[in-house]
């Protein structure tokens, strides 16, 4: 039995963790115990909180220096782990954890990094540049993890990763998590690494059985109206459609807003801003339908979806399963869509065979009409935006507070997610009861103050 400490013992409780998955009871022993460690195991196995709970359990809050470093693949899964550190962090008063991801300016993080950090989570590129011009001091860095080590590879950041792990302690604990181990991580496991320990989890009958995976067949030109088909077979609240050039994206885009839905698109020219936007109103419900390039595929912080669909097939069989991970996850069921033309039956057979899945060939049922109908353009929940975040001291409880309170009156039951990022909050509500929600918050004050807020 390991015995954590009170602080994370107690937000554990409070979140109901009663049994640890297989990579966390397997890698938490051996983190503890400072050993270097390479772990393997599929996306939405409970990983993140597997290095999480030992670097909390480790650090010491006195003193205010990196002692964690976390390198991500995606500015995504960078702030996926934030969050994390957050939530299992929220009982270390003076915890601080910082972001450090290119595709936004890097002054506010310079200046937030001045203030001091506990833990630093970021992309290769942005830590690097930092570490160039002299600005990341890792004297007493005690634990460095590369988190989806194997997609930083694919992207092109082994040069980067080396360079940075040559600039932190060599007394470090060096620790990999993986989907694959490619040779590319064995080479740096043999380099960086002393005598690690390995642990591979294998797809367990919990997932994947719980996903039904269907293939339909349609002609190039008829593939849009092949996907309206599709939704009107297959309804949903979450739908994650996968394409894999930004042109299909917005293209699919087009067509989804035509029928009058709520629908984000994501692809990797999005501003972060626009990106953190996006995640957060599909993630919400606000957005039923979220149409993205394989940016999506790892490193979401995405808890349910109910259907996936490769409008374009993965161009390999891993890539296939990180798409259909999406959904089906934490033991509930999931449908995965693939749209196949006349010419792809073969890489279909590729998939299946590398990927050791089976899927079901099916025919579309005929419709009277291929339009979406009513049914689909409304979503349970809209987003109202605050400009205000958490360089403004603001807080989940404040928000909930100020909706729910004597002046507010709302039931808890109509407020959904809050996100609070840096200078801006979001909160999803009730469809039925936004426009109150957005009336209460505009004349109303959060903390005594007044804040600027529109609908998102």
């Amino acid at each position: 039995m390991i015995k954590l400490l009170p602080e994370i013992q107690n937000v554990l409780n409070e979140l109901g963790f009663t049994q640890l998955t297989p990579i966390q009871e397997a890698s938490l022993p051996i983190l503890l115990n400072d050993k270097d460690f390479v772990g393997q195991s599929q996306t939405g196995s409970g990983k993140t909180a597997a290095f999480v709970i030992p670097i909390l359990q480790k650090l010491k809050l006195n003193v205010r220096g990196v002692q964690a470093l976390i390198l991500c693949p995606t500015r995504e899964l960078s702030t996926q782990v934030v969050r994390e550190f957050r939530r299992f962090g929220r009982g270390f008063a003076g915890l601080h954890v910082l972001t450090l991801v290119g595709g936004v300016p890097s002054r506010p993080q310079r200046e937030a990094l001045e203030q001091g950090a506990h833990i630093l989570v970021g992309t290769p590129g942005r830590i690097l540049d930092f570490i160039q011009k002299d600005r990341l001091d890792f004297s007493i860095l005690k634990t460095l993890v590369l988190d989806e080590a194997d997609k930083m590879l694919d992207m092109g950041f082994e040069e980067d990763i080396r360079a940075i792990i040559d600039a932190t302690p060599g007394t470090r604990q060096t620790v990999f998590f993986s989907a694959t181990f490619p040779v590319g991580i064995e080479n740096l496991s043999r380099k960086y690494q002393i005598a690690p320990e390995k642990v591979v989890i294998a797809d367990t009958d919990s997932t994947i059985p719980m996903i039904e995976q269907i293939v339909y067949k349609s002609d190039d030109k008829e593939k849009v109206q092949t996907l309206l088909r599709v939704l009107q077979q297959h309804p949903a609240q979450s739908v994650l459609i996968f394409c894999n050039q930004k042109k299909t994206v917005s293209e699919v885009g087009e067509s989804l807003l035509s029928q009058g839905t709520k629908c984000g698109l994501l692809h990797g020219d999005l501003e972060q801003k626009d990106r953190d936007r996006t995640i957060t109103l599909f993630r919400n419900g606000s957005y039923r339908f979220l149409v993205a390039t394989d940016v999506a595929a790892r490193g979401l912080d995405i808890e349910s979806v109910e259907l996936v669909i490769n409008f374009d097939l993965p161009l390999q069989a891993e890539i296939y399963t990180h798409r259909i991970g999406r959904t089906g996850r934490a033991g509930r069921s999931g449908t995965a869509v693939s749209i196949m033309l006349p010419q792809e039956e073969i890489k279909i057979l590729e998939i299946e065979r590398l990927a050791s899945v089976k899927m079901e060939r099916k025919n579309l049922g005929f419709k009277n009409q291929f339009g979406l109908g009513a049914g689909f353009q409304g979503s349970a929940m809209e987003t109202i935006c605050l400009f205000a975040g958490r360089k403004d001291k603001l807080r989940p409880g404040d928000i909930l507070g100020a909706l729910t309170g004597e002046a507010g009156g709302l039931a808890a039951k109509d407020v959904g997610k809050i996100e609070i990022y840096d200078t801006i909050s979001y909160v999803a509500v009730s469809s039925q009861v936004s426009r109150q929600v957005f009336a209460r918050l505009r004349d109303g004050k959060i903390k005594g103050k007044k804040i600027q807020i529109k609908m998102a």
